[in-house]
């Protein structure tokens, strides 16, 4: 989870990464899904495969996109207050996964 601060909203890309750690982790997520959920546990966002996004040009344009087309990632403009983003295997894949998330400045 992580938490907004301040007044008015903040850009937020996060990442949903698993096969780009292979080599630095033993069995990586083929095919990691990214949910972003609030403090009440209502489902803001989804996402599986990040070129699929309809905010794709926009993640390119962050300069920091996932490397791997199986890889999820959201940007959302988000209100200050607590955020839940949830990694999980597409399917019945599973392995380890990282989830990231980054404060992009307003464009």
């Amino acid at each position: 989870g992580f938490i907004v601060y301040g007044t008015g909203t903040q850009r937020v890309l996060m990442r949903a990464i698993g096969p780009s750690l292979g080599g630095a982790v033993a069995n990586p997520l083929s095919d990691p899904t990214l949910t972003l959920y609030d403090a009440q546990g209502v489902q803001i966002d989804f996402n599986d495969n990040w070129q699929d996004n309809p905010a794709k040009d926009e993640i390119i344009a962050s300069t920091i996109p996932p490397t791997d087309p199986k890889e999820s990632a959201l940007l959302q403009d988000l209100m200050p207050g607590s955020y839940t983003a949830i990694v999980r295997g597409a399917g019945t894949t599973t392995g380890t996964g990282l989830v990231e998330a980054y404060a992009l400045p307003r464009l």
